[in-house]
This record gives structure tokens, C-alpha cells and sequence, in this order.
């Protein structure tokens, strides 16, 4: 009787101390880059969202943790980065506004970027509800009826179920709590077949920075703050030409203070302080640690940033630069929490690596017909804090041409009803460091909201959904799924070329310009017929090598079956949107892709499944 009256009266506690259990068909945990984006799109699609995120703001990376200069994607803006890089050159008047820090064209300032993805999110209305400042302690179910447990700001405990679950966190989390197979740090080469890889595996991640925000007092002030507890100046002595400095022992060139403060200078005249060149970057792998062992030590972490801060102000003479008091709403004036550059990442259904995206049509896996989001960035490692940084791999933007994330990435092996975003995806130590950057982690938020929209509204799991489906999904929504360059997406042919690119039909190239990764269609060169590829397709389907006039194209998509109608040749090519038809002359890959496309509708009729393959 005793032990019957106390789990009555525990259970009664637990009734009293928790809100009802309650119920959401999206539930997404991380309000950050990735999760905001998640929720937008989810709810967009006609379901019922929640958001829990942990700090007052949305954005995570790009706004809480202040990593408000966005590296890459700027002639790749689409879907929900897109609006969100348009609002914030309508707030400014104008991109030529944004291009305030020389380290990137798009800079914004931190509250800014806040405030347009709580627009975005309230234009949702009541079906995405977005709670801040919200702890999970707990994850348990299984696939299509998850529960979460929460605290919010004041202590009071929650549930909710939710259908699908999206793991939007810093770290990867929620992963870990269902159970997911993941990796952290380096893995050998053996294992990913990457050439610069490790000869044997390790646990090294990258340096995480504890961001900060200077601000200009003026000529007079001096807003020098007091020497951090354990400052060394010779950390940072490199950093910049001071009396101090010396040649760098990476052979990197000692920048002048000017430029050194002004390469993430922000519309607002903030100067963004995350120096990679003996600056605030901070080694600590607290990926494993607990709650209070990670504040512990980003609380260090917060210390090195403000030595390098005082170092700023007493080495390089910038006593009138002081910590923003009108950036952050916090204590000390500082972000949130620190930018992590890495997290856990899952054992998905692909594994992307950095050799599948220096040759997406040479790789083994043809992973390119599946791409749910887009990158151009290169591979950049941040590891010069390590202790043993020396014995690394040089990964100081190594080149690959723009490329494209599998969808694969996003779905873990044994778990259903799972999608994992943010850095967490199922990706190598080494492409990490492209697929990790601002643009690629909210369009890859975005298909994990697309895809668990699409599993609600069909009633499926989200492993039953297809990846032409899903990618016919971010094409409507404005999405590249192909990193070609040659279309802007509001142009009418851009979801053709995409959909013929996505095919392998007809190919793009890759190509490194300068501090650029490219791909483009090649849409203007001449139709080539070696440089068709349709026996994965239409076996048997033999075509003439040397240039295709637009009257044999149109005889050779009739003799495969494509659609076209006798005796209105032109009138169908004018009606498809091109132009100057004239069956003589030389036809172009545009028109060849658009004609496919409208012909045959390869993308719409041949599933791939997760490696790229066509499903028989």
C-alpha cells in the first residue's frame, strides 16, 4: 500500500508540475539557421509547426551567435535565404548597402537579422508557433509518435508529441537522444576514400569562436575593459602589425589593424569580431560534454575573445572601440553562445564527401540527381588553436566547384520520422567545412521542413517520400537543387534546366574562379551529341557525336517518343518560351534541356532513389 501511495502521489506531482500533453505534426528543436528555416517551410505547406529554441532570438549562427557576415551563395540566393538576404537589402537600401566588411558582400547586423526571421515566422500565423527560451531534457518515441520534454523561461515543464521530429540543433542533440549512429572529428582516409584525409582517424573538430561586437565611443572614450584573468598578448601578437608582431609561422601575411577590424564591419558601423588569423578562435571539443561542462567552457572560450578584445584596445591603440551595448541583449553584451563550425554528424542514407563534390559525375554515386540545397563556398577548416594544428591536414579552402547536398544527408539509417539539419547531416570531417556555412544550413532546413510536410500531408513516413518529390517541392518554393549559375530562378526556363541537370541528361561543368566555385549548364554552348547521356534512361538510344541542328533534335526527341505534334513544330517550340526556331541551325543546350523537359519529363517520370540511382 505504501509503494502504491507513493507513485500515486508522484504521479499526481508530475500532473500538477506539467502543462497537458499536447499535440503538433512538425516539431522542430533549434531555432537556428536551419530550424527557423525548417519551421517556415513546414508551416507554408499547410502543417502545424512548433519551433523550441533555447535563446530569445531565431537564427541561431546567423544572428545569436553573430556570425553575421554570410560567406558564399551570393548568385545562388534562393528559397527562404533569398528572402531572407532581400529583406535585409530592402532594409538597407539596397546589396550594394550590405557590402559594408570585406570578408563578405551580404553584412547585416546581428538584431537586424533577428527581427526579419520574426517577421517570416509571424507571417505564418498560428500554424507555426515558435517558443523561445525553451530547454528539452528529454526525447523518447519512436518513428511517427515522438515526444518531447521542455522547460520554459520559467521553470514550468512541458510535453509535446509530434509526428516527425527535425534535430535543428548546434551540436546534433537530438540525434544522439533518439539513438542515430554518428561520427565525430576526422575520419581517415581509408575510410571516406578522400586523399587529404588522416591516415588514421581522429577526434578533432574545428575551433568554435565566441563572437563579439565592437562599436565605435568616439575619438576620446576609452572603453578598454580590464585585463581578462590569464591574458597572454602573444597569442595574439600575429593577429595584426603591431610592435609586437612577427612573421606568422603559417606564412600568412600580417594584416594592418585597419583591415583587420574593418573585415566584418556590419551596415550599422559595428565591426563583427570572428578573426581566424591568431584571433578569437578557440579549441575545445565540447560536443560530448554535458550542460555544465559546455558552459564551462564556452565560458572560456567567452575570456579568449575578450582577451583578444583587450589586446585590440591596449596593442593596437583602438581604446574608443568598445563592446556593443546595442547589439545583444545579454549581460555582457555578447552573443548568446559561441559559432560552432561543427557538430555530431549522422550515419544518413548518403555519405557525402569532399571527392563526390569535386566530381559529382565521375563519383561512384551519382549523389548529384538528388540535391536538395546548394553551396559554393570552399572547403575551409579552421584548426590554427589546436595544440597539434601543425600535424592537420592544410584545409585552408581547399577547391571544389559549387555543389549540391543529397537528400540522403538528411536521413539517418535506422531512424524514421527523424531529419536531421544544421551541421549535423550525413557528411565527412573535410565537406564539412563547405556544407557547415550560413546559405547551405538554411536551405538545408528548408527540405527537411519540405520533407516532413510532405510526409504529414500524405500520411507516409518520411522515408517513403521520394527525392523527386521533394525536389519538385523546393523547385516550387524557388529552390536550386542544381548550382547552376546560368538562370536566375525567376527566369522562366530555370526549373527545366534544373530538372534536366537533376537527370544527368545533359551535364554541367564545374569550375574554380579566383576565391569562386562555379557550375554552370553551359546553356549558350552548342548541342553536342557525345555530350548526351541518355542510356541510363532509353537503353539502346544511339546518338551521332559532332553539333545538333535544331531540326534534328526535334526528329530524334519524336523517334524516342517525345511528345511533339506533326506539322506545329514551331508554333509548340515558340510556345515553350524559345526562340529564333529554325530547323537549319545549330540548337543549344538551353533549348535541348527545355525541349526534354517539355517532351519527355524524364525528372518527373524516373524515381532515383537516395545514391542517385534511377529505381527500375
Amino acid at each position: 500500500m505504501k509503494g502504491f501511495l507513493k507513485v500515486a502521489i508522484i504521479g499526481l506531482f508530475a500532473l500538477v508540475s506539467c502543462n497537458r500533453q499536447e499535440d503538433t505534426e512538425v516539431l522542430v528543436v533549434g531555432g537556428g539557421a536551419s530550424g527557423v528555416a525548417a519551421g517556415i517551410q513546414s508551416a507554408r505547406m499547410g502543417v502545424r509547426t512548433v519551433i523550441l529554441e533555447e535563446t530569445p532570438w531565431l537564427g541561431g549562427m546567423l544572428t545569436s551567435a553573430g556570425v553575421s557576415c554570410i560567406d558564399g551563395n551570393y548568385r545562388l540566393r534562393s528559397g527562404i535565404f533569398g528572402e531572407f538576404t532581400d529583406s535585409l537589402a530592402a532594409r538597407y537600401g539596397g546589396y550594394d548597402a550590405l557590402q559594408s566588411g570585406w570578408v563578405s558582400l551580404v553584412n547585416f547586423d546581428p538584431q537586424i537579422g533577428q527581427e526579419i526571421f520574426t517577421d517570416m515566422a509571424e507571417t505564418c500565423g498560428e500554424l507555426l508557433d515558435v517558443r523561445r527560451e525553451t530547454v528539452v531534457t528529454d526525447v523518447a518515441g519512436k518513428a511517427g509518435d515522438w515526444t518531447v520534454s521542455y522547460r520554459d523561461a520559467s521553470g514550468k515543464k512541458h510535453r509535446i508529441n509530434a509526428d516527425i521530429l527535425i534535430d535543428a540543433t548546434e551540436l546534433g542533440d537530438v540525434a544522439k537522444a533518439c539513438g542515430v549512429d554518428y561520427r565525430i572529428g576526422m575520419e581517415a582516409s581509408s575510410l571516406t576514400g578522400e586523399s587529404i584525409a588522416p591516415d588514421q582517424s581522429n577526434d578533432v573538430i574545428q575551433d568554435l569562436t565566441y563572437v563579439a561586437f565592437l562599436k565605435d565611443y568616439g575619438p576620446d572614450a576609452d572603453m578598454t575593459i580590464p585585463e581578462p584573468e590569464g591574458y597572454d598578448l602573444s597569442l595574439f601578437a600575429n593577429s595584426a602589425l603591431n610592435p609586437m608582431s612577427t612573421v606568422a609561422e603559417t606564412g600568412q601575411t600580417i594584416w594592418s589593424p585597419e583591415m583587420m577590424i574593418s573585415y566584418g564591419k556590419t551596415p550599422q558601423g559595428r565591426y563583427m569580431i570572428n578573426w581566424p588569423i591568431y584571433g578569437n578562435d578557440f579549441y575545445v571539443n565540447a560536443v560530448e560534454m554535458d550542460r555544465e561542462q559546455r558552459d564551462e567552457a564556452f565560458a572560456q572560450a567567452k575570456k579568449f575573445t575578450l582577451s583578444f578584445i583587450y589586446f585590440i584596445q591596449t596593442q593596437l591603440g583602438m581604446r574608443n572601440l568598445g563592446i556593443a551595448d546595442d547589439v545583444f541583449p545579454t549581460e555582457d553584451g555578447l552573443p548568446f553562445f559561441p559559432y560552432h563550425r561543427e557538430s555530431r554528424r549522422i550515419v544518413g542514407e548518403a555519405f557525402f564527401t569532399m571527392d563526390a563534390a569535386a566530381d559529382p559525375y565521375g563519383f561512384e554515386k551519382p549523389y548529384y540527381r538528388t540535391g536538395i540545397a546548394v553551396g559554393d563556398y570552399a572547403v575551409d577548416h579552421h584548426h590554427f588553436r589546436h595544440p597539434d594544428w601543425k600535424s592537420l591536414p592544410d584545409l585552408h579552402f581547399y577547391p571544389i566547384p559549387s555543389f549540391n547536398v543529397p537528400m540522403g544527408t538528411i536521413i539517418p539509417k535506422q531512424t524514421d520520422d527523424l531529419i536531421v539539419a544544421e551541421k549535423s547531416i550525413s557528411v565527412s570531417n573535410l565537406m564539412n567545412g563547405a556544407t557547415r556555412l550560413q546559405p547551405v544550413v538554411m536551405q538545408i532546413g528548408q527540405a527537411a521542413g519540405a520533407l516532413a510536410a510532405i510526409a504529414v500531408t500524405e500520411g507516409r513516413s518520411v522515408k517513403e517520400v521520394g527525392v523527386r518529390q521533394l525536389q519538385e517541392a523546393l523547385l516550387e518554393s524557388g529552390c536550386f537543387i542544381m548550382p547552376y549559375l546560368d538562370l536566375p530562378r525567376e527566369d522562366r526556363h530555370f526549373k527545366a534546366l534544373q530538372r534536366i541537370g537533376a537527370t544527368g541528361i545533359l551535364r554541367g561543368e564545374g569550375r574554380n574562379a579566383g576565391w569562386e566555385n562555379q557550375t554552370w549548364f553551359r546553356a549558350a554552348d552548342p548541342l553536342l551529341g557525345e555530350e548526351i547521356y541518355v542510356s541510363d534512361l532509353y537503353g539502346g538510344f544511339v546518338l551521332e557525336p559532332g553539333e545538333i541542328t535544331v531540326g534534328r533534335m526535334l526528329e530524334l526527341v519524336r523517334a524516342g517518343g517525345g511528345a511533339i505534334p506533326y506539322g506545329s513544330e514551331e508554333s509548340w517550340w515558340n510556345g515553350l518560351g524559345l526562340k529564333d526556331y529554325d530547323p537549319t541551325r545549330t540548337a543549344i543546350r538551353l533549348e535541348a534541356a527545355v525541349v526534354i523537359d517539355a517532351a519527355f519529363d524524364p525528372f518527373g517520370k524516373f524515381e532515383v532513389d537516395y545514391d542517385g540511382y534511377f529505381v527500375k
